[in-house]
């Protein structure tokens, strides 16, 4: 245990995610040993996350504005929108360059094992986007890009089972399977099961 302040701010960077008691620490001995300067634009950059960053009210990923670029873009397609969890896989599918249409970020996953129902994600704000026309235009596909995991598959399931009274919605889920360049020996059960019944024509 260090003395004070030190002790706060390690304390502090330890309730970050992925930063351990240990990493905790080396970062703050870090901080204490750069120039003035740089501690300013750390905390300047801080005090604008704190005061600046908001959520789009259309979508919920994180904007500058109101609305995100995304959404306040009209030359993405409004007819599709893509599923995630949370704003940083809104960034991940950008990336591909594939999807050209709109997002919805959920804030989570269903896990009741730590309290988070159905009522916590923002469920019926996507409900209500699909069920709406925006300028005329209806949303015709909603593509589910929950994470592979326990969470995210109950999460897909429970959408699906929310949008199937949409009439003429297509719900489509992402595919998932053996990632480029690896090893089908290397490969889990799992992710070659889901890769052998994902399979297409070529």
């Amino acid at each position: 245990m260090y003395e004070g302040p030190v002790q706060d701010l390690i304390d502090e960077l330890g309730k970050l995610p992925g930063i351990g008691p240990k990493s905790a620490q080396r970062i703050a001995f870090h901080l204490l040993s750069v120039e003035p300067p740089d501690l300013d634009r750390l905390s300047a950059a801080l005090q604008r996350v704190r005061d600046g960053v908001q959520f789009c009210v259309v979508c919920g990923t994180v904007a500058d504005h109101e609305r995100c670029r995304i959404c306040s873009d009209p030359r993405r397609d409004r007819t599709m929108i893509c599923v995630v969890e949370e704003p940083r896989d809104v960034q991940a599918i950008e990336r591909t360059r594939e999807f050209r249409g709109r997002y919805h970020v959920l804030g989570g996953a269903l896990d009741p094992l730590s309290g988070i129902g159905p009522d916590q994600l923002r469920i019926r704000e996507l409900l209500a986007r699909i069920g709406e026309e925006d300028d005329g235009v209806r949303v015709a596909e909603v593509i589910i890009a929950t994470d592979p995991n326990t969470e995210g598959e109950a999460t897909a399931t429970y959408l699906v089972r929310m949008l199937r009274d949409f009439p003429g919605l297509a719900v489509t889920r992402l595919a998932s399977g053996l990632p480029m360049g690896g090893d089908l020996e290397f490969a889990d059960e799992l992710t070659l099961g889901r890769a052998l019944s994902g399979r297409r024509a070529m």
